[in-house]
């Protein structure tokens, strides 16, 4: 069981920035795509950036160019470096970590809550 453990939400103005940080248990983090979703009130699970194990990154266009995914394997942790964020950014933000071998493996963390407000 992989563990999981979010941090880095918070108040910000519209036009600020946030990191975020997924802490994850795994001794094979380097093997995982990881990926940040959010999940606003009354709203369906939302994937906002992903970031596979060979490094490369896909975003929705709804972020893109704002958000960027990153991760650093030697301290098994991603990042998700958010800016210019808007109101409609309020959100729960949840760390995935998947592992395909025969069949997916995912793991989620609790999420953090960002609240983009004046």
């Amino acid at each position: 069981q992989v563990q999981l453990v979010e941090s880095g939400g918070g108040l910000v103005q519209p036009g600020g920035s946030l990191r975020l940080s997924c802490l994850t248990s795994t001794s094979i983090f380097g093997s995982y795509a990881m990926s940040w979703y959010r999940q606003a009130p009354g709203k369906q699970r939302e994937l906002v950036a992903t970031i596979r194990s060979d490094g490369v990154t896909n975003y929705p266009d709804s972020v893109k160019g704002r958000f960027t995914i990153s991760r650093d394997n030697a301290k098994n942790t991603v990042y998700l470096q958010m800016n210019s964020l808007k109101p409609e950014d309020t959100a729960v933000y949840l760390c995935n970590a998947r592992l395909v071998v025969l069949r997916a493996y995912d793991y989620w963390g609790q999420g953090t809550q960002v609240t983009v407000s004046s």
